[in-house]
């Protein structure tokens, strides 16, 4: 997974329009320590420390999406009761949209209280109503689904079989996305998948996707045989089966299978997971990655999330940190444009003096190197705007570059003197210039000031030009010939 398009990703992540569709309740978690038994009954006593209250179900779907930077709406039915009040006001606190939360009277807003110590969950408590939604309510939950579902750039439908989600509902779901096209995603329950028809994908785990084919999975096999059952009874395109230690797999209408290995991670609490998994999809999703680009950064965050205890979200920041781990040195260093420049404006803020340098840089050699240390050192930050391959082929022939862009901005990533490493795809790099504003433009001293592009942009806001000789002798052109020529030799 590449980490500068899902940094980029992040920064687009307010703009993201997301509607949580399903059933809604309260989290709440009693922590304590027991050291005793009860003499009314053999039974452990436990002295509660500690008590939490999480948004849980289709909350914690819109928590997850939330702690992404999207814009959330919730669309349900709670009770006209104490905990329907809490939930409205915990969800209007954190800023997740609620005119799309009908209260019902008579209806019990669902909470599970969950009793646990030394980390270890003792009992879990219900108390919920599960049955349908009256026909007047429902019509009423319809109606805005049908009025405002064109709002949103995803629909995210979570079912825990409460009552909200039922065959009018997912209809008047189905119907209005497709018209709009609009994708949605469906963490599904039950035994019965034929409900979800028309959606984009579902995410259910092994467990459910046995219970709905009818299939025990015990290998790739069964497996392909059990989603193959599920595709054809719903008309999926789509099948992203969960299957805990084993990761995830992507099954598609065109036959494609994509086998995604779990982030290793120990395991603390697996609630929750199937949230982040359809959250996270989602935001994949929406903002423009491919399904199974989605489903990879799903499962990194699944990974994360089961690190933690009880219902909880996972972070831009602690998924950028996950990726990072692998290649802390160079990988971290090389940004696209939008982020970079969101991280250059806040260094310019503490008052950092940044400088700019742009090149193709194939066959990096010492008089590069010296060049590049010589412009670090007129300020506090060098950014290199690298050429892209097309952009490169464009400029100096077909037959280069030698070195692709990927492995020039790694190497050139690796140095010291260099701070930030950004691909442009022009042929010069003003709309990158432009984009970052840096305070010192550097070249190399082949140019003159007036043939330095980008120097007018810098001017206008009282930056500068610096010219660097290059060292004599010293270029990528000498090094090809050198190479050619004593190979032509040999070879005669």
């Amino acid at each position: 997974m590449d980490r500068k398009t899902i940094e980029s990703l992040f920064s687009r992540a307010a703009s993201l329009r997301c509607l949580v569709v399903g059933d809604l309740m309260l989290d709440e978690y009693l922590w304590g320590k027991t050291e005793r038994i009860s003499p009314e009954a053999p039974v452990q006593v436990v002295d509660v420390l500690r008590e939490d209250l999480r948004l849980g179900g289709a909350g914690n779907v819109a928590n997850n999406l939330l702690a992404l930077g999207c814009q959330v709406s919730v669309a349900s039915v709670i009770g006209q009761d104490e905990n329907g009040w809490t939930l409205i006001k915990a969800f209007n606190q954190q800023g997740i949209l609620t005119d799309g939360i009908l209260q019902e009277p008579g209806r019990h807003t669902g909470r599970k209280t969950r009793v646990l110590a030394a980390n270890q969950q003792i009992v879990r408590i219900d108390r919920e109503s599960r049955e349908p939604l009256p026909p007047t309510v429902e019509k009423q939950l319809c109606d805005w689904l049908h009025s405002h579902l064109a709002t949103f750039d995803v629909v995210l439908v979570s079912d825990y079989l409460k009552g909200v989600l039922t065959h009018q509902v997912l209809r008047t779901v189905m119907n209005s996305a497709q018209q709009r096209r609009t994708p949605v995603l469906v963490d599904p329950k039950g035994n019965d998948y034929r409900k979800y028809r028309g959606a984009t994908v579902l995410t259910p785990n092994r467990k459910e996707t046995e219970a709905a084919s009818g299939i025990p999975i015990r290998c790739k096999a069964t497996l392909q045989e059990a989603a193959s059952i599920l595709m054809s009874m719903v008309e999926l395109e789509n099948l992203l089966v969960t299957r805990s230690e084993e990761g995830m797999t992507l099954f598609s209408g065109n036959g494609e299978t994509v086998h995604i290995p779990t982030v290793a991670r120990e395991v603390y609490d697996v609630t929750g997971a199937g949230d982040t998994v359809l959250a996270l999809l989602a935001f994949g999703v929406a903002g423009g990655l491919s399904l199974a680009e989605a489903s990879r950064l799903a499962n990194l965050a699944a990974g994360i999330a089961v690190g933690k205890l009880g219902t909880s979200v996972v972070t831009p920041a602690e998924i950028i940190d996950t990726l990072a781990a692998s290649h802390r040195d160079s990988d971290s260093k090389i940004k696209n444009r939008d982020v970079l420049a969101a991280l250059i404006e806040k260094e310019r803020t503490k008052g950092r003096q940044v400088v700019f340098t742009n090149g193709c840089f194939d066959l990096l050699h010492a008089g590069h190197v010296k060049y590049l240390q010589a412009a670090r050192r007129l300020g506090d930050l060098l950014i290199l705007g690298l050429n892209s391959d097309n952009s490169v082929r464009r400029l100096k022939g077909p037959k280069r570059p030698l070195i692709g862009e990927e492995e020039r901005a790694h190497i050139l990533a690796a140095l010291d003197c260099i701070d930030y490493v950004c691909l442009f795809d022009e042929e010069t790099p003003l709309e990158l210039i432009s984009a970052l504003k840096p305070g010192i433009l550097v070249k190399g001293g082949d140019y003159t000031p007036d043939g330095v592009v980008g120097k007018d942009v810098v001017e206008s806001y009282g930056g500068r030009v610096e010219l660097i000789p290059f060292v004599d002798g010293k270029s990528t052109t000498t090094i090809i010939e050198k190479v050619l020529e004593r190979y032509t030799l040999e070879t005669e």
